[in-house]
């Protein structure tokens, strides 16, 4: 008998300690009660509590998901699309949310679904589409407001899919296709556009390289017709002053120039021509050839004298 009453007195104290001991994990707190009312909110770890006078309510302080279920919401211009989104928030004061709020899931899905059409409904269809991180902003914002009460905080909404009606992405899908066909019409034309340009501008470069590059080849072979042409005047000139000054080196008589004289104009007979034009000066020089075939009678005259002279003697 006095073992089961020990085992019944162990059982007792089990209970009584669960019941007197709670713990609390890192990212939860407590509420307690004392009969009925609230008494303290106590933090993580090890809390006691007074047994059957005393209970506590743990509220989860992590952040958490709350998933809008899709909405048929109509725009500013009468088109109905379908919208769902997500919610993330945390709870920052846990007697707000054990006391504000009855049901905080479905209280955070209705405020969030009548919001959500009230911003959608002053946007139009290519507005809604378009303007997701608008819708998300204003939505978190609105809900952040509406939920400081409960003792939460709204982090952040995402809208998952803004559908609209079956017709109009049928259109949209035709409005696209024909973008893009302008668009590729566009890009072919101007790749054209700018592949004959550049085939204008390779043949303009071509004839202007062509142009210099003739250019460069007449004013070099002008230049070394030029030095061609300086260098033989440049000897020509050479050759007189050499030709000239060997002439007065060597005093040359009027009787040696005769004679050259004759026979330079021996070398411009000599030819087929039919006419001769001879210097004004001939009559001077003929008179000097004359004299020198004097000067030449004489010397034959003497000789021939001095020849008599030796044949008498003989």
């Amino acid at each position: 008998m006095s073992i089961i009453l020990l085992i019944l007195i162990i059982i007792i104290l089990v209970v009584f300690a669960s019941k007197t001991l709670q713990i609390l994990r890192p990212y939860e707190k407590g509420v307690v009660e004392r009969l009925g009312k609230y008494n303290r909110t106590v933090e993580s770890g090890l809390n006691i509590i007074v047994p059957f006078v005393e209970t506590i309510r743990k509220v989860d302080l992590r952040e958490q998901v709350v998933d809008v279920p899709p909405q048929e919401v109509i725009t500013k211009d009468n088109a109905v699309v379908v919208v769902d989104c997500v919610i993330f928030y945390e709870v920052i004061d846990a007697f707000n949310a054990v006391y504000n709020v009855a049901n905080f899931y479905q209280a955070i899905t209705k405020l969030a679904q009548t919001n959500l059409r009230n911003i959608i409904g002053d946007l139009e269809l290519d507005q809604t589409l378009t303007s997701r991180e608008m819708i998300n902003t204003e939505l978190r914002e609105v809900l952040d407001v509406a939920t400081d009460k409960w003792g939460t905080k709204v982090v952040r909404v995402e809208i998952q899919r803004i559908e609209p009606p079956k017709d109009i992405v049928e259109a949209m899908s035709k409005q696209m296709k024909a973008e893009r066909f302008k668009r590729a019409t566009i890009l072919e034309s101007e790749g054209y556009k700018e592949s004959e340009i550049q085939k204008a501008e390779g043949d303009k470069q071509a004839k202007i390289l062509a142009a210099q590059a003739e250019a460069e080849a007449i004013k070099q072979v002008a230049d070394a017709n030029k030095y061609r042409e300086i260098a033989v005047a440049e000897g020509k000139a050479k050759a007189t002053e050499i030709t000239y000054n060997a002439i007065h080196t060597g005093n040359p008589t009027n009787d040696l120039i005769a004679i050259k004289y004759l026979e330079a104009l021996e070398k411009v007979a000599d030819g087929k021509a039919t006419k001769i034009f001879l210097p004004t000066e001939v009559s001077g020089i003929l008179g000097s050839v004359g004299g020198i075939a004097e000067l030449f009678k004489e010397d034959s005259d003497k000789s021939k004298d001095s020849k008599v002279i030796d044949d008498i003697v003989e």
